[in-house]
């Protein structure tokens, strides 16, 4: 029944021979070199899988001696110094190891190549190099961060990184510099792909807002990370030779460091959540069975958040000593900025509107991205008012507004993502309750994880700091509360996607009656994706309210 719902192709030719009973990219070849070698897209997305979710319960574990910590005032938990190298690692595993790269190459990398009807992304072997490259700047990362640990955060502000910190900044650096490589070649490999390999008749404005995500994601990240690395080179060299470029008493400037690294580090936060926002895309049109409001909008949006993110880096920085013009001017540039945010905020409500929904755990944790991110967005306009930074700068309100953007944004988009394609992926399904179950938690536990923040940082609490007045006790008993459901919300999802590996039912090709190429295949998909070289015929969601009763 599903094939009358989602087909929007018709077979061209033959590309293999037809493919054996059971033959899919899991039980082909099941040993642990046909993995460390593999070309396949699918297998080199599970590689990713599973080394990002070690790193991230490595950067959660850091977070939750914070919180315990913060739960009295004198932090007695851990020294200064000991904190200090806590959260750095938090910051630098979670960023530059987990967010940044966690959708594009597990969903993307698994997706990207079924969704255009293609065998593979352009460069399968650029593609296993690029997990390997990242891998190794994850190792000398994390050997750092061990041995001795860095204490300057994960932005290495000058000239502290560069001159004073008595830390492991430069092999840090270097771990970091190299997972950058990782990302250029994945980007490159999505353009080259979405450029040179679609199916035919898979014109650009047939292409699902997943893939369009991705390009405007893969442009980021090949324009700015040169740049992040450009500024951790001069930090080294800094560091190395003693070469003034950002120490004032060698006639460097700290400031300039500010604009390389923003001007890479504000794109890279829509590298994070340009991705998810292609998720929220397909569950949200899916679950309420209707074709996406404003398909071009959304589409254009993307693209428009983009560009408009490379022309918003100052507004980390008013009051680091810039102009009062140039503050105003960042000030409405950061303005400008939430309107294509917006446009899909109201294009995802306007498909819900009066659509057949059904509330499957992949829509429960798109409408949590929906209800974090327009909350920390909001919060992002304050921001961008210049008497309000100055007065919250470096405060706990910086903290909740950015892991409301991230982690409520990235991180739901994530999750919900990876419940959606779970089925494709394995073949199998998972717990109906408990995932669902997990989709609360998570949502619960985050709001009284970070909601406190806002408070604690509007009452001038300083971020990074290991004590702090008594009177914000209660504020951060409530925030370390928050954080040992949110801790549970995601240790739960860990547990049930296994399970659901050796006891889950079969899922069949297309559980939620969705549209697109990729649930034309078995699942799992077998390794060359297509027996035939699909004809695309129709637009990316072409649903209908009649057709609701077939996932209902």
């Amino acid at each position: 029944m599903s094939s009358a719902i989602t087909t929007g192709f018709v077979p061209q030719a033959k590309t293999r021979p037809p493919r054996t009973p059971g033959e899919n990219y899991l039980n082909v070849a099941f040993g642990v070199k046909s993995w460390l070698l593999t070309t396949d897209h699918k297998r080199i997305a599970i590689l990713y899988l599973v080394t990002l979710t070690i790193l991230f319960f490595i950067g959660g574990a850091a977070a939750t001696v914070i919180r315990l910590n913060l739960m009295t005032p004198n932090g007695e938990l851990v020294p200064a110094d000991t904190y200090n190298k806590l959260f750095s690692a938090h910051g630098i595993i979670m960023v530059w190891f987990f967010l940044v790269p966690v959708v594009p190459t597990v969903l993307g990398n698994f997706l990207v190549p079924m969704m255009i009807g293609a065998r593979d992304l352009a460069f399968p072997k650029i593609n296993l190099l690029s997990w390997y490259v990242f891998t190794i700047g994850a190792i000398i990362t994390l050997w750092a961060l061990l041995a001795g640990g860095v204490d300057t955060g994960w932005t290495f502000y000058t000239p502290f990184s560069s001159k004073y910190a008595r830390t492991n900044v430069l092999p840090t650096m270097i771990g970091i510099f190299i997972s950058g490589f990782s990302s250029i070649m994945t980007g490159l490999n999505f353009i080259a792909t979405m450029h040179t390999m679609r199916a035919p008749g898979l014109t650009w404005f047939r292409m699902p807002l997943f893939l369009w995500a991705h390009y405007a994601a893969s442009i980021i990240l090949v324009l700015a990370t040169p740049v992040l690395a450009m500024a951790l080179i001069l930090v080294g060299v800094e560091r190395a030779w003693g070469i003034g470029i950002f120490d004032p008493e060698l006639g460097g400037d700290p400031v300039l460091f500010q604009h390389l690294f923003w001007f890479y580090s504000h794109p890279v936060v829509y590298i994070m959540l340009l991705p998810a926002m292609g998720i929220v895309s397909e569950i949200v049109t899916c679950f309420s069975r209707k074709h996406i409001f404003g398909y071009v909008f959304v589409l254009w949006s993307s693209i428009g958040i983009a560009v408009l993110s490379f022309l918003v880096w100052a507004h980390h920085m008013f009051v680091a000593g810039q102009s009062v013009y140039s503050a105003l001017i960042f000030s409405a540039l950061s303005y400008m900025v939430a309107v294509p945010s917006a446009i899909k905020v109201f294009n995802w409500t306007a498909t819900l509107y009066k659509g057949s929904i059904a509330f499957e755990t992949p829509l429960l944790f798109a409408l949590g991205f929906i209800a974090l991110f327009t909350m920390g967005g909001l919060t992002g306009l304050f921001l961008a008012a210049l008497g309000v930074d100055m007065h919250v700068h470096d405060t706990y309100f910086i903290i909740a507004h950015f892991h409301f953007i991230m982690v409520g944004g990235s991180v739901m988009g994530y999750m919900g993502g990876l419940h959606y394609w779970w089925p494709k992926m394995t073949g199998r399904m998972y717990s109906d309750f408990l995932s669902k179950l997990a989709a609360l938690i998570i949502f619960v536990g985050f709001i009284l994880t970070f909601l406190p923040q806002f408070v604690l940082g509007y009452l001038g609490m300083p971020r990074r700091y290991h004590v702090y007045p008594p009177e914000f006790q209660v504020l951060n008993v409530m925030s370390s509360a928050g954080a040992s459901i949110l801790a549970v919300g995601y240790v739960l999802p860990l547990f049930y996607m296994l399970w659901s590996l050796y006891a889950g039912k079969p899922s069949g090709p297309n559980p939620w009656g969705a549209t697109g190429l990729e649930w034309q295949t078995p699942s799992p998909p077998p390794p060359h994706n297509f027996d035939e070289t699909p004809i695309v015929t129709t637009g990316p969601y072409e649903y209908s309210i009649e057709e609701s009763a077939l996932v209902h």
